[in-house]
């Protein structure tokens, strides 16, 4: 074999070498960025009616922060307006983010949509990147409010509001 051949196969195999890393890294990257989508996580920060400009649920509120263009957003949009309506003292409030660069800067919001369960003094229970799942907010706004889940999960079930 002559020595063009030898170089020639060495350039070939570091080259699958190297795509064969990207590859797992990005899978890896991926699978991370899927695995915490959506997912509700603790914070330690508070938000006031005057940050708000609106008020507060009297149990829980429910704020998303979205973008005109986001399509999830609407998705986010219709779970946390039907939890809002079947559950009581539970308020839904959607802050665009190009309206509030100030609240988007100082809660660290990088994507929409952004959903925050706050308990009823404005203290943020949990927050999300994503669309939450249904159970997950059900849970957040238990969590929020200081009663079992079991009774918000009844309360909504059976549209007592």
């Amino acid at each position: 074999m002559g020595t063009g051949r030898r170089a020639l196969y060495r350039g070939v195999t570091a080259g699958a070498i190297v795509a064969a890393a990207v590859l797992v890294l990005a899978a890896g990257g991926g699978f991370a960025w899927q695995r915490r989508d959506g997912r509700l996580r603790q914070s330690r920060q508070r938000m006031t009616v005057a940050d708000l400009g609106q008020p507060l649920g009297n149990r829980a509120t429910l704020l998303q922060f979205s973008s005109s263009f986001c399509a999830p957003c609407r998705a986010a949009r219709q779970l946390l307006a039907d939890v809002a309506a079947r559950t009581d003292g539970v308020a839904h409030l959607e802050i665009d983010v190009a309206d509030r660069l100030d609240l988007v800067r100082r809660f660290d919001v990088r994507r929409t949509p952004t959903v925050f369960v706050l308990g009823p003094q404005g203290q943020i229970a949990r927050r999300a990147s994503g669309v939450p799942r249904r159970d997950d907010v059900l849970a957040a706004v238990a969590l929020a409010s200081g009663e079992p889940a079991a009774q918000i999960e009844s309360d909504s079930e059976h549209g007592l509001a």
